[in-house]
């Protein structure tokens, strides 16, 4: 994880906004907003913030199917590649 090095009071946010969401976007890093001296909440891009999501769902995902091999769930190899292989042919190029 990055250092969290961009900390700002509420008041900056609310006389700055745009030039914040700017700088969101351009750095991919996460903003701390402080209110009275301590961290209140945490602002983030929202490519930043999907990319963190598609990554939680695969994490969970794996998680899942990992359960599914101990209790002898899961499915063979081959089969799921050739489901996949399915699918890839069905998308529009």
């Amino acid at each position: 994880m990055s250092r969290l090095s961009n900390i700002i009071p509420v008041s900056d946010l609310r006389q700055s906004a745009a030039k914040l969401l700017k700088q969101l976007k351009k750095s991919n890093e996460p903003l701390i907003i402080t209110q009275r001296g301590r961290a209140a909440a945490v602002m983030i891009g929202v490519d930043v913030y999907e990319k963190s999501e598609n990554e939680k769902e695969l994490l969970r995902l794996l998680a899942m199917g990992e359960r599914e091999i101990e209790i002898g769930e899961g499915y063979d190899l081959d089969t799921v590649l050739a489901e996949a292989d399915a699918l890839l042919a069905k998308e529009p190029s």
